[in-house]
């Protein structure tokens, strides 16, 4: 269990033989809970306190939920070397767990769990008490052991939220559940995903395909020519975002202050250089890099982010929703430099530069074939949530 927690609430009696109250929710450290220490897993952060909930996690306290700790984060939830999130589901000590979804965290996170991990559309679910570092990109992740748990969760915490000024003003989506028909359903294969697999994972991965075909539902492959340049694209426009959002932690607004400077700009070199680690400080070097050296490619990402987003949409509109890997095998076990994670998201990171939703269901125990990554439009949360339930009701010989 210590391995697990960075932190513990203190126990509170309660009449022997109550059960819990509702869902027991862990929480990653980059969300922020009312006098728990909320560090991010970074060192800007040592010693500081939540004075209130996250939005996320007050709508949760509001349902019921009871909140059993915090959970090991890597710094802001960038990558997953020191985290443990996933894990506190695995063992039993959570049934849900909140955590940051940057490049993918989520899904990764469930699939070296070997739980069920959820990416909501951007926008739904209020990132008010977050403590952020890609704004644009970066949104509340699910973990939970199957899919009704992420659905309880969303019903309670997604929808309009006033302290909240980046939420677009939508209507707010239905997550009471529904049936699904496999009858006549096409399900969309990448193909440049598959493309990028080794021989043997792309056997492994399209032998389990076998498993949706026989429920009822089709093939399609979908073509995403561009499929690579989601990484590339995010790396750029994340490390922009980044170095900008961590510029508050200057140890005058936020930050602990470095010891031995002389003068204010010593004081604000020194503590900035002992604020974030190695892995950050390669990533916020870049985002300088091309926001002040090299503008123009900052630019150029941006512009082909909006091309990507035109060619998702194109694809997602060919089925009814689209399959992909999550993992890729061929990237570094740990993470030295932001590239490594980039490999390390290759497969996932596409749903934080388009914004929309994306479920990893793990494969059942005994099952050979990899897990399923499942996407659809933003905004088609429900929908995939509802499929996500359904195969793995047939997974389980449940339907």
């Amino acid at each position: 269990m210590e391995t697990i927690f960075a932190y513990l609430p203190p126990r509170t009696n309660s009449p022997a033989g109550d059960p819990p109250p509702g869902l027991r929710a862990a929480i990653q450290p980059c969300l922020s809970v009312a006098e728990w220490p909320t560090g991010a897993g970074s060192p800007a952060l040592t010693d500081y306190t939540a004075r209130e909930d996250a939005t996320a996690v007050s709508r949760l306290r509001q349902a019921g939920a009871a909140l059993v700790g915090l959970t090991r984060s890597s710094e802001f939830g960038f990558g997953l070397d020191g985290s443990q999130a996933g894990m506190a589901v695995r063992s039993g000590a959570a049934d849900l767990e909140l955590v940051i979804d940057l490049t993918g965290e989520s899904r990764l996170a469930a699939a070296r769990a070997g739980i069920c991990g959820f990416k909501p559309s951007w926008g739904i679910v209020s990132r008010y008490g977050l403590i952020g570092l890609i704004p644009s990109m970066e949104c509340c992740g699910v973990l939970a052991g199957d899919v009704p748990p992420i659905r309880e969760f969303l019903r309670a915490a997604a929808g309009p939220d006033e302290r909240d000024f980046s939420l677009p003003d939508e209507e707010m989506l239905d997550f009471s559940g529904g049936r699904i028909d496999a009858g006549g359903k096409t399900v969309g294969v990448v193909t440049e995903a598959l493309e990028a697999l080794s021989p043997a994972a792309r056997d492994a991965f399209t032998a389990g395909l076998a498993a949706l075909t026989a429920t009822g539902f089709n093939l399609r492959e979908v073509s995403i020519p561009d499929f690579p340049l989601f990484g590339l694209v995010h790396q750029i426009v994340g490390a922009v975002e980044a170095s900008s959002s961590a510029g508050r932690y200057d140890s005058v607004r936020y930050g602990r202050r470095a010891a031995g400077a002389k003068n204010w700009n010593e004081m604000y070199l020194l503590s900035r250089g002992a604020a974030f680690g190695t892995l950050l400080k390669s990533y916020l070097f870049q985002g300088a890099f091309f926001q002040f050296q090299a503008y123009g490619a900052y630019d150029n990402a941006c512009r082909i982010r909006t091309r990507l987003l035109a060619a998702m949409a194109a694809a997602t509109a060919q089925a009814d929703f689209l399959i992909l890997p999550t993992e890729n095998t061929a990237a570094p076990a740990t993470a030295s430099v932001p590239a490594d994670i980039y490999a390390q998201s290759y497969f996932t990171v596409f749903a934080a530069v388009t914004g929309q939703p994306a479920l990893y269901l793990p494969p059942a125990a005994g099952e050979a074939r990899p897990g399923w990554q499942l996407t659809g439009p933003r905004r088609s949360d429900a929908r995939l949530l509802a499929v996500g339930e359904y195969l793995q009701g047939i997974r389980q010989g449940g339907k």
